[in-house]
């Protein structure tokens, strides 16, 4: 999603992806890089559960074969291990894993050849690549080479206000498959019209016989505060999901944390016309495993004021390996291809 300014009153492929490992160039490694992860956890902590490795701002304002590299909003494990990183301005970059150094870019477009605005990434087991864009909303399968294959049906609560209740940019963000590829995850960004203040609608699919997706239940996740988004959402193994939620407060900065969230034994809410906090309905449990902000600076610097010079607009996530301390997490910034952001990429290892 491009930058808003909110004025707030309140502060499958993991195995194939354990090459994801180590830092680009111009990257800033702390000394406890080489320790295990439960060192790791102690000297480079974000919270008990959370440590920062390493970040790489190595392709900010950068481009590659006449594409501008940045405005990152997911990213995702290909099949052969190297990195897909999509751009909310209608491009899908092939990175590799190492040095995050771009080896192919893909334009994308809707079935009128028009630009998306593309935010969600899952890369499915035949390889194809499902993409949201916030636009209509939709989801979208296509090709390696971009050609347009599917195009999964959507509720018309979540279209954009007439055709439904949502806010224009305000859609789908996050994409993930649930364990077992049988189930595909999408998170709007924030609530639709008529919906209480931080009530976000995650919607499900399940996949047909013919390798198409239909709609299935929804849940309801709740943010901290109003002007709280979710960016993007994984899954976990167990079922249990990574939800980054994220904010900016103009001239204090972004605010980003990361929750361990279980939509197991939510109220299905696709039948529930508006959110008000009826009693009976189950929201998605969450807990907090960091707030970004309280990760060590490992000598990062800002282009404009934040909590700590580490943050930017983080938008991408996505899990890249396993380790016996937890899992590894990359995540990336959206600079928005603006002069004061930067697309930084951040090492995590989470314990859940």
């Amino acid at each position: 999603m491009r930058l808003r300014t909110v004025l707030a009153t309140a502060t499958a492929g993991l195995a194939a992806a354990t090459c994801l490992t180590a830092a680009g160039p111009a990257s800033a490694v702390s000394d406890s890089s080489t320790n295990s992860s439960t060192n790791s956890l102690t000297a480079n902590s974000c919270s008990s559960s959370v440590s920062i490795d390493r970040f790489s701002d190595a392709l900010d304002k950068t481009t590659y074969d006449g594409t501008f590299v940045g405005n990152f909003s997911a990213l995702a494990v290909d099949k052969d291990g190297s990195l897909a990183a999509l751009e909310d301005r209608s491009s899908l970059f092939d990175l590799d894993a190492k040095t995050l150094q771009p080896k192919r870019v893909v334009p994308l477009a809707d079935e009128n050849g028009a630009a998306l605005d593309s935010e969600g990434l899952v890369i499915d087991r035949d390889g194809t690549r499902l993409i949201t864009s916030e636009t209509e909303p939709s989801i979208r399968r296509y090709s390696v080479d971009g050609k347009i294959l599917d195009r999964l049906p959507v509720p018309s609560s979540l279209l954009v206000a007439p055709a439904g209740r949502a806010v224009s940019n305000q859609t789908f963000e996050g994409l993930t498959l649930l364990p077992g590829g049988r189930t595909l995850l999408a998170s709007m960004e924030y609530p639709i019209a008529g919906d209480t203040s931080g009530a976000v609608r995650f919607q499900t699919w399940t996949r047909t016989k013919g390798n198409h997706f239909e709609l299935a239940a929804q849940y309801a996740y709740k943010t901290d505060a109003a002007f709280l988004g979710v960016p993007e959402v994984q899954a976990l193994p167990d079922g249990r999901l990574l939800v980054l939620e994220r904010g900016f407060t103009s001239g204090v900065g972004n605010t980003v944390r990361l929750y361990l969230a279980d939509p197991r034994h939510a109220t299905d809410t696709s039948g529930i016309d508006t959110l008000t906090g009826q009693p009976g309905v189950r929201l998605i449990k969450k807990t907090l495993l960091a707030d970004i902000a309280d990760c060590p600076t490992l000598g990062a610097t800002a282009k404009q004021p934040q909590p700590n010079p580490l943050l930017d607009n983080i938008e991408g996530m996505v899990i890249t390996g396993r380790d016996k301390g937890g899992y590894k997490v990359l995540l990336v910034s959206d600079d928005n291809q603006n002069a004061v952001q930067t697309t930084r990429f951040y090492y995590l290892r989470v314990r859940v």
